[in-house]
């Protein structure tokens, strides 16, 4: 039987709103990939925090190669072998690979620039890693990126490496480099935990699947006897219908027209350049890219949130002329009547105010259509009434300020909101983000409902798998350019990857 290099029992760790784990066992063996499973908030996070010393736990033991441990600090665990590749990687962006490597190794005095490229090159070739140590780190890609911070733990000797969401910024194409990179280091006898929400990729890639529900463990079994659907009803504790009702467009109207849009942010580097699209009524464009290549300025742009440097941006309203909205601003088109609803990717920092409840946070939508002095408060409640019983929101009451709440439950009440005020263009950012598995599909079903009565739905998504499923087609965007449009029917996940890095032109759909 393999070895046991990681064992946590009874962990249980108390924060004041909740309990985070709940007499939690988790067991990792050398030699192999373990995936760790669970909606946002059943405590995968927290698990591992206690397991890198980011977090103590209230009871509970660990014990590393059958040894009881006591892990206080991230430094602890790295003398014990553990490694975290975060989602948000610490890189310094002026160094090289090989001097990010060696930055936070304590035993280094003097940095010999020969001898440490040298021993960073021979780490990458025992683990198949391309990488040249001596490339600038701001000069690298993605993924480029995410294995300098694989290196970076193995470089300290790590046996047990950590990763959250590895792929959520990857293509397809970056996506299987990791994974076989991942596959060498199970070979090399690591122990490699992956927290992810991607089944599809645990089916593929890991040995074991561990889940987690509310902060209880619930089983863990072997990879190969599982599928997305008994995963599935492991993670949410009943069967849930993974089936995207995709219809076909009828009927398409041209809502917008960009033409050679240019936005430039206040360090003056171009963030969207020359772009150019057009979107209908009663389609659902998706939006693909990897992170930072002018997403959030696409849509930023057309809500009147981020200015132009150059381009016209026309929004055609039903039975209407074209209308320029380019140099506009969001109350500016507001005023105008224009239908434009957006959901940005930060929720509390502009779609609503934190210290507001429910109520208040409709009535953000609605206030200005009062006649009186008296702001109308009855009905923003009973619209947040019926988002709490729709979406099933999470929360003691629509007079809870919105705050309060979890990411997921803020998310829901954010695109129920702005579903909710029957635009002609709807704009979705990342719009199930932190949102459990059966609230994401009834989210999917309302922007098809909304395509469905003809209005323009535009959505950015970072899970290819589920553009493909959702959009009838894919702008995809590469360093702020358009790269092209592809039907979503007929496109793959390496097309649309390769048209992500510029590796391929895509034709317009």
């Amino acid at each position: 039987m393999a070895e046991a290099t990681v064992q946590m029992r009874g962990i249980r760790k108390q924060f004041p709103s909740c309990l985070a784990n709940d007499n939690v066992d988790f067991t990792a063996y050398r030699g192999e990939i373990h995936a760790l499973l669970g909606e946002n908030g059943a405590g995968k996070s927290t698990l591992m925090s206690i397991l890198t010393g980011v977090l103590q736990p209230d009871a509970g033991e660990i014990c590393i190669n059958g040894k009881p441990v006591m892990i206080r600090t991230p430094k602890d665990a790295l003398q014990h072998g553990i490694g975290m590749i975060y989602q948000h990687f610490k890189l310094v962006k002026p160094f090289s690979v090989a001097e990010n490597i060696v930055l936070s190794d304590d035993h280094v005095k003097v940095i010999n620039k020969k001898k440490l490229e040298a021993r960073v090159k021979a780490l990458s070739e025992r683990y198949c890693i391309e990488i040249d140590p001596g490339a600038l780190t701001w000069q690298l890609s993605i993924g480029e990126q995410q294995r300098v911070e694989i290196l970076k733990v193995l470089y300290r000797n790590a046996n047990i490496l950590i990763l959250d969401e590895p792929t959520a910024v990857l293509t397809p194409q970056e996506t299987q480099k990791l994974f076989s990179v991942l596959r060498n280091m199970r070979a090399a006898g690591k122990a490699v935990i992956i927290i992810t929400h991607k089944l599809n990729e645990v089916l593929e890639l890991s040995d074991r699947v561990a889940v987690l529900r509310k902060g209880q463990y619930i089983d863990t079994v072997e990879t190969k006897d599982a599928t997305v659907t008994s995963l599935t009803e492991m993670m949410v504790g009943k069967r849930v219908e993974l089936n995207i009702d995709r219809s076909e467009p009828e009927n398409l109207q041209l809502r917008l027209h960009m033409k050679d849009v240019t936005c430039v942010n206040p360090e003056g580097v171009i963030t969207l350049n020359h772009a150019t699209f057009d979107a209908y009524g009663g389609e659902i464009l998706g939006i693909a890219g990897v992170a930072g290549s002018g997403q959030k300025e696409l849509l930023e742009s057309i809500a009147g949130l981020t200015p132009t440097e150059s381009g016209e941006i026309e929004y055609f309203p039903p039975e209407h002329k074209g209308m320029d909205i380019t140099k506009l601003s969001a109350v500016e088109i507001s005023r105008l009547g224009i239908k434009l609803s957006f959901v940005p990717e930060d929720r509390l920092g502009m779609g609503l105010v934190g210290p507001m409840d429910m109520v208040d946070n409709m009535m953000i939508r609605s206030y200005r259509k009062g006649s009186s002095f008296w702001a109308d408060r009855k009905n923003p409640r009973t619209l947040a009434e019926r988002i709490i019983k729709e979406l099933e929101v999470s929360t003691p009451g629509v007079s809870t300020p919105v705050g309060k709440l979890s990411g997921g439950n803020v998310q829901k009440v954010l695109v129920g909101r702005e579903i909710a005020s029957s635009p002609i263009v709807l704009m979705v950012a990342y719009p199930v983000r932190g949102l459990d598995i059966n609230s994401s599909y009834t989210i999917y079903n309302l922007l098809n409902e909304q395509k469905k009565r003809g209005v323009s739905v535009l959505c950015v998504g970072e899970d290819l798998d589920v553009l493909l499923a959702l959009c009838d087609r894919i702008l995809v965007l590469c360093d702020g350019k358009v790269s092209g449009i592809v039907d979503a029917r007929t496109a793959t996940k390496e097309q649309i990857g390769l048209m992500m890095t510029h590796s391929e032109k895509g034709g317009r759909a």
